[in-house]
């Protein structure tokens, strides 16, 4: 199958990577032509512009926008559409707001063209763990485009299936889920990303009261000389709490167990403060979800291990470099 790609960065780059090796054929653009040039020796089609990307796609096309969510995203979208004929798909696999989905969704429509949001988690492993993936859509475009997203999927791996799962859609055992319609694929995505900020604080502030087992505050023989980075790794092997982000937070400390180079400011890309937005709509109560988005804010005053704890972890599945750090 053949997919335009706009935005090369961490992931987008990766995505390309990932379709070329399973036979799909990618043109692909980004303002910074240093990467389409490298995707070429890959197999790549780089190209000069927008107007030539949409050009050297079949029809319909199928047009993958992998950019920060807000301005960016928008003004591609906005600059793109208007050389696109009915029936081409637009692809959103940034963090857009769901509503914002609902929208575009509606506006595009009027024009023959149709949308997918994709709600996208892999980070900067993608290319070799597959991306899990989150849709919303009308289900001819999304099943017109199963071979694209069954290609980036993990697939089942050794992961063991669950049980009395007979009868339910296939697809969600290989890592990718129709979610729903427009703004379903990036409201789960939006909800997963709330989850992890909720588990990274728990994993944090843990770590961080076993970095302070030896506190002078306590009497002498009550002092714990642990190994936080043994203990990373142990709870790795078969305990109840074995996860990714534990694994990344064993990498990082047996690197450095001090975590020296990390300075504790956390930034937040937007999905928590929409998760809670969310539960508030609702009438649920997150607490945890919230407290772990508060104490984002709070470390952009006020440093600790866990925080350090949590940069780490966020440089460990998305690249993400915090402010200070290197």
């Amino acid at each position: 199958m053949q997919l335009g790609m706009i935005g090369l960065g961490r992931m987008g780059g990766n995505i390309v990577r990932r379709l070329q090796r399973a036979g799909h054929g990618c043109v692909v653009w980004d303002r910074d032509p240093a990467p389409g040039r490298a995707l070429a020796d890959e197999g790549a089609i780089p190209a000069e512009n927008l107007a030539a990307l949409v050009t050297g796609l079949r029809s319909p096309r199928h047009i993958w926008i992998m950019l920060p969510a807000g301005d960016a995203t928008e003004t591609m979208i906005a600059t793109l559409s208007p050389l696109l004929a009915p029936g081409d798909t637009i692809i959103d696999g940034g963090n857009t707001f769901w509503k914002d989905d609902i929208l575009r969704a509606a506006q595009l429509r009027e024009l023959g063209l149709h949308y997918v949001d994709v709600g996208t988690s892999g980070g900067v492993w993608g290319l070799e763990r597959g991306y899990c993936m989150m849709i919303g859509g009308d289900k001819a475009t999304v099943d017109r485009l199963d071979p694209i997203f069954a290609s980036l999927a993990p697939g089942r791996g050794d992961v063991p299936a669950t049980r009395d799962r007979q009868g339910r859609d296939p697809r969600v055992e290989q890592g990718y889920l129709h979610a729903g319609p427009n703004g379903a694929g990036h409201f789960v995505k939006m909800i997963h990303n709330g989850i992890e900020y909720g588990m990274m604080q728990a994993m944090a502030e843990g770590f961080d009261i076993l970095s302070h087992a030896a506190s002078p505050k306590l009497p002498e023989h009550e002092r714990l000389d642990l190994d936080v980075a043994d203990i990373a790794e142990v709870w790795r092997r078969g305990s109840v709490i074995t996860s990714w982000l534990l694994d990344l937070t064993a990498e990082a400390l047996a690197r450095d167990p001090a975590l020296a180079a990390f300075s504790g400011h956390v930034s937040d890309s937007g999905e928590g403060r929409w998760t809670v937005e969310a539960a508030i709509e609702r009438d649920v109560p997150a607490e945890v979800l919230t407290s772990a988005l508060y104490t984002r804010f709070r470390s952009r005053q006020d440093h600790t291990f866990a925080e350090k704890i949590l940069s780490a972890m966020r440089k460990g599945f998305g690249g993400h470099i915090e402010p200070g750090t290197s």
